[in-house]
């Protein structure tokens, strides 16, 4: 009885600690999407800046959704970034703008559904002459190099790393989501959307895992109480068949004297 109690007791503890765990982890990712919607808000907020004060180095996540202008001409080059989603699915279409100062920025144009049980529709091409482009900063995208690099003009990540590289020229780290052009570009394209600012389901997922330890606590209480029970009640159980065999031994003595 003891080595099993003893043996249940090490499982849920083991279990519990776990559970524990992933709650913590639950709140921290809670933790880390407040920050990330606070800096999106933050920053989306803010006047437009001049592209070059903004991308004038690595791009990494805290230099993300800052609204940005560059102005120049589209180069002629324009990807298709396959498998997105936008409430439903589609491809977003990246072009390349050489910008007023010379160098080139990737341009993420814009958003276009897919049709219901057709295939995505081919890019439509960039406004020619000069161009000036409003939008927010975001980093290269990260992955395998099979969804960075470009083949035949499609791509599964956005990596102005890995199509320069393809180009066989330099752009500038990250790119920009375009919310407006001027001249205005296609009308099939739909701006990026900000991201999400709910916190998602982190806090329910955390309370989850903390439920699940506290079951696991109650029950290994409840078996062990049950077993007490089930032993003294067994216990009483021989004390009065005992008993019994005691009173009828007790009557059958005299017969016997």
């Amino acid at each position: 009885m003891l080595l099993r109690w003893g043996a249940l007791l090490l499982v849920v503890a083991v279990l519990a600690v776990v559970f524990v765990q992933l709650g913590e982890w639950q709140l921290r990712r809670l933790d880390e999407r407040r920050a990330t919607n606070a800096r999106v808000l933050e920053h989306s907020q803010q006047q437009p800046q001049p592209y070059a004060q903004v991308m004038d180095e690595t791009i990494d996540d805290e230099d993300q959704w800052y609204p940005v202008t560059v102005t120049g001409t589209y180069t002629g080059e324009t990807y298709q970034a396959r498998y997105r989603n936008q409430d439903g699915a589609g491809t977003e279409v990246v072009s390349v703008l050489e910008a007023d100062d010379g160098r080139l920025v990737l341009i993420d144009r814009g958003f276009i559904p897919r049709p219901q049980g057709q295939p995505d529709p081919a890019p439509p091409a960039p406004p020619t002459g000069e161009v000036t482009v409003q939008g927010y900063v975001h980093r290269n995208e990260r992955g395998r190099d099979n969804a960075i690099t470009p083949h035949e003009f499609n791509i599964r990540l956005i990596n102005s790393e890995a199509i320069g590289a393809s180009l066989g020229e330099e752009l500038v780290d990250g790119y920009i989501t375009a919310q407006s052009s001027v001249p205005e570009d296609d009308p099939l394209l739909v701006p990026v959307a900000l991201p999400s600012l709910d916190e998602g389901p982190h806090l329910s997922y955390a309370w989850q895992w903390f439920s699940f330890t506290l079951i696991a606590v109650i029950g290994v209480v409840v078996l062990i109480r049950a077993d007490i029970r089930d032993r003294r009640k067994a216990e009483r159980r021989r004390a009065r068949l005992a008993q019994r065999r005691e009173a009828e031994e007790a009557i059958a003595e005299p017969a016997d004297t």
